[in-house]
């Protein structure tokens, strides 16, 4: 289901780019639930890409495992660009990764509000090199399927980010 956003094929490549690099991913998930981490487990020798993943559901967690400050979930909400920066901040600290990927979203059905109705995703990529990107992503579709388009996009997103600087 939405191979076309990213499928096995790509996984393999974004495991063998990062190996290249010898190079280290790790995730700090939300409304995906461990998904992003599950699709990249699902190779053989990840390991040796793979430092760990949290999955981060209550914003207790969020402060507790990766130091995101309660003032910024209050002030810009859980679904924001401000806390999921500090999702993928923590991710990295938390694991000693290269890359760090973080996810924070609507994923249905009940949940949306007028400014982030159902669908709505914050995806964010860092990397100790200082690349950044952040974007607030809408979906549509039933709940699975707005996780797995959420994972997916994550995936291809940080497979992109690493192709350019090969």
């Amino acid at each position: 289901m939405f191979n076309n956003i990213f499928n096995q094929a790509k996984m393999l490549n974004l495991q063998n780019l990062l190996i290249e690099k010898n190079q280290t991913i790790t995730c700090a998930e939300s409304c995906t639930g461990g998904l992003v981490a599950s699709y990249i487990t699902q190779n053989s020798g990840s390991s040796s890409i793979f430092k760990g993943s949290i999955v981060t559901y209550c914003n207790e967690i969020k402060e507790q495992e990766l130091d995101v400050k309660k003032e910024t979930m209050i002030e810009y909400g859980v679904v924001s660009c401000e806390v999921v920066e500090q999702m993928c901040i923590g991710a990295l600290k938390k694991f000693n990764a290269n890359y760090s990927i973080a996810i924070s979203g609507v994923a249905g059905p009940s949940g949306g509000t007028k400014n982030k109705p159902v669908g709505t995703v914050v995806i964010g990529i860092m990397g100790t090199d200082n690349s950044k990107d952040i974007k607030i992503y809408n979906f549509n579709g039933n709940r699975n399927e707005i996780q797995i388009q959420a994972a997916k996009t994550a995936l291809n997103t940080i497979f992109k980010i690493l192709s350019k600087n090969s």
